[in-house]
């Protein structure tokens, strides 16, 4: 007979403590020493979803609950929280957020339900008095700039359309030309970081995950370049010894092929 939803879930909570209480490994883990391991498992799932890899996916899923679990059992030993409580947390936290669902508030759309979520969530917060302060430091620079853009709008502060969000970029644009021309090193990179700012707000005006889209450039360029380098060591040259112009005609004949196929 197949294992139900809780059994399951009791069985890899059970293997857990069996593995903090008799693997020298598990034992000596804290949460300094698991934080890293983390970041490489949610970096391992963002790689299945981008590859749209669904056994991946189901695989690193797996390895993210585990760290959880682990999370939790060091919690419980500290005698801070344990996993129940952890689990009651959030449920109270997703319903109290979602009053259109469990209470009388009404909604009109998805942006209604962004607003209403923000709000809450500083209402609810710990001597916070700013929206933004919700967005984690750690967080890569290109996606904590779309969360700050998106939490600012939860509040009001938002361009009204996507034509004068260009007209923005185009003016960044503009200041960091005027700053090269000045050679000053530190205006300079002061204004290409709001160039970059002002490009990732358009992106979410085009609903664009600038992230995801800059890692399928990185994965084409990648592609692309290990191609050239393979049609270049099929004519028996290396691309250190050949001229920019070599290079650049093989890596245009790359993309013709990639396209032609």
């Amino acid at each position: 007979m197949a294992n139900s939803l809780s059994d399951s879930f009791l069985q890899l909570v059970k293997i857990m403590d069996d593995l903090r209480e008799k693997c020298p490994w598990d034992k000596k883990q804290t949460i300094d020493t698991l934080r890293p391991l983390t970041i490489e498992e949610t970096y391992e799932l963002t790689d299945a979803i981008t590859a749209k890899d669904w056994q991946g996916i189901k695989e690193e899923l797996g390895d993210v609950l585990l760290h959880l679990l682990f999370y939790s059992k060091i919690g419980s030993e500290q005698g801070q929280f344990t996993i129940q409580q952890v689990i009651e947390g959030i449920s109270k936290k997703l319903i109290h957020r979602h009053p259109h669902i469990y209470g009388d508030v009404q909604v009109a759309n998805e942006e209604d339900v962004k607003r209403n979520w923000e709000q809450l969530k500083l209402k609810e917060g710990k001597g916070k008095k700013s929206v933004l302060e919700g967005v984690p430091k750690s967080l890569p620079s290109m996606v904590k700039a779309t969360r700050i853009q998106e939490k600012a709008k939860q509040v009001g502060f938002e361009w009204e359309n996507k034509e004068d969000v260009w007209k923005k970029v185009e003016e960044e644009i503009i200041e960091l030309q005027q700053a090269v021309e000045e050679n000053d090193q530190q205006h300079i990179e002061e204004e290409f970081g709001d160039v970059l700012f002002s490009l990732i707000n358009y992106a979410r005006f085009l609903n664009i995950d600038s992230e995801g889209v800059l890692e399928k450039t990185n994965l084409k360029f990648i592609y692309r370049f290990q191609k050239m380098e393979q049609q270049a060591a099929s004519q028996g040259k290396k691309l250190a010894e050949m001229s920019l112009e070599e290079m650049d005609a093989i890596w245009n004949e790359v993309k013709k092929q990639i396209r032609n196929a």
